[in-house]
């Protein structure tokens, strides 16, 4: 990377960091949660649920790209910015000892790999989780979402997005829990917070 590119990525990553808040107390070994699914699936409610129960910061990939692009279009050019920022942000926050939730889509094994190789060189607890509902609750949840436009509603993806996106899903090689919002979540809220704190 050039100087430009380098001095860049540092003035995103000081973005981010900024539009976080309050961090919780560092801890000696850290957790990394990577919730990964669709648009609609209810990733950000599962994501809201874990941290009622754990000190952990979340990392929301829609609200992070509004910090820097407020007027996002998301194109590939933007979203490579927006990740490697990122990356590098996450790096950062485990290595001071600061656990962490990714909320974002993380369809395809090729950007999750990336996610694994970042918690296996700081050696901490990596935790995957599919998040999934039916299409039809999705289709509702979408589209209530576009009606109710305000600060609670961080994502653009609209039904659409969701067709599109669907044929992107690729299978996780690695363990991970599923879990289908649309039915009683606490079973895996409950064994994702046991993972944690163990």
């Amino acid at each position: 990377m050039g100087g430009v590119e380098d001095s860049r990525l540092l003035s995103d990553v000081q973005r981010l960091t900024e539009g976080l808040g309050e961090f919780p107390e560092p801890v000696v070994e850290p957790a990394f949660i990577v919730v990964s699914g669709l648009p609609g699936t209810g990733k950000s409610y599962f994501c809201r649920k874990l941290v009622e129960k754990l000190p952990f910061i979340i990392l929301e990939s829609d609200t992070l790209r509004k910090e820097l692009f407020p007027q996002p279009c998301y194109s590939p050019e933007e979203s490579a910015r927006l990740f490697r920022a990122l990356h590098l942000l996450i790096e950062r926050l485990l290595k001071r000892g600061i656990s962490l939730i990714l909320d974002a889509t993380n369809l395809s094994e090729r950007y999750r790999e990336r996610l694994y190789n970042i918690a296996d060189r700081l050696g901490v607890k990596l935790i995957l989780v599919r998040v999934e509902a039916p299409p039809e609750v999705v289709y509702g949840r979408l589209k209530a979402r576009q009606q109710e436009a305000g600060p609670r509603n961080k994502s653009d993806a609209d039904w659409g997005v969701y067709q599109r996106m669907k044929d992107t899903v690729e299978a996780m090689h690695r363990n991970h829990y599923a879990v289908d919002t649309s039915r009683d979540i606490t079973p895996v809220l409950d064994k994702v917070v046991r993972a944690a704190e163990h």
